[in-house]
């Protein structure tokens, strides 16, 4: 069933049945803010959280678009060029997450929220879309599609974009090092102070959660075959959570990042994107789409 619960002060979309649900926020950024499965948490929220600046708030899954993390302009983030020389002013992981979302579909086990381009996006973003996002209750989990829609004449330029999720899976600091993820064949990489990458190294099948060199690192995923999927194994002390980035006839996820933000912090993000940041710049998972045309990318998240 779909209703409205009102959650730390806020009125929140909710979708599911008893113990199995979604909080939502269109309002703001779209956000996931609660999934619950078998009456447990799988996200991380915090308590205290200041719902006048969501989108600095560390928990849920903010949605990533049109560019994820930081780009850079002669060493300066948050501007980025394009193909006519151009600079536009445009913040990390994009503007999505600032912005409210429209109800566009809803049904008892399902969600779509919308962004459209508008005068606000235009400035640092001069290209006419509609980014939408899918939640779907599946047996065991969810599955999100993300999809972008280039609204313009075919005649202009394509529309350059790479989006992501920022999971924020709730693991009490302690238990890092009883837990760990179990990653697809991939090469790590990291983005340096000018924007720039480092050199790919070797990535690990499996990493303990407190491994160093998992932190803010970018696991560039190996070419896969036509059809083909990779699955990432989150490994908790209390579950196991398996995200598997579908491969047929949709974008291609490019890497999973992992991230969190201190020793003490009870959340350990994995995030599956379409790009590496600043690839506006550099290329890597950047992706262009024709005028009427639009790109599709689903990840299931399934607990066990």
């Amino acid at each position: 069933m779909t209703t409205t619960q009102r959650f730390q002060g806020q009125d929140l979309l909710r979708v599911g049945h008893d113990d199995n649900y979604l909080l939502l926020a269109p309002a703001h950024g779209g956000r996931l803010v609660r999934w619950v499965h078998r009456g447990q948490d799988i996200l991380y929220w915090p308590d205290d959280a200041d719902w006048t600046r969501v989108a600095k708030i560390r928990g849920g899954n903010p949605l990533l678009f049109p560019f994820i993390g930081r780009h850079f302009v002669d060493g300066e983030a948050g501007r980025w060029r394009d193909s006519a020389g151009a600079i536009h002013e445009l913040p990390q992981h994009g503007f999505a997450r600032d912005l409210p979302f429209s109800v566009c579909e809803l049904s008892a086990d399902a969600v779509s929220l919308s962004l459209a381009s508008s005068a606000q996006t235009r400035p640092g973003y001069p290209y006419e879309f509609v980014f939408t996002a899918t939640y779907r209750l599946v047996p065991d989990g969810i599955a999100v599609t993300l999809r972008t829609r280039n609204t313009g004449d075919a005649a202009l330029p394509p529309l350059p974009y790479y989006a992501g999720h920022h999971f924020y899976f709730a693991l009490p600091h302690p238990a890092r090092a009883q837990s760990r993820i179990v990653m697809p064949p991939a090469s790590r990489v990291r983005q340096q102070a000018d924007g720039g990458l480092t050199a790919p190294e070797p990535g690990e099948p499996a990493y303990r959660l407190d491994d160093p060199r998992l932190q803010d690192t970018f696991h560039v995923l190996q070419a896969r075959g036509n059809g083909d999927a990779w699955s990432v194994c989150v490994e908790l002390p209390t579950r196991t959570i398996e995200i598997g980035l579908d491969a047929a006839n949709t974008a291609p996820w490019y890497a999973v990042t992992t991230w969190t933000e201190r020793d003490d912090s009870d959340f350990y993000c994995v995030e599956p994107w379409l790009g590496l940041p600043n690839a506006i710049h550099h290329g890597q998972g950047l992706r262009w789409i024709p005028g009427g045309a639009e790109d599709t990318a689903t990840c299931r998240l399934t607990v066990r």
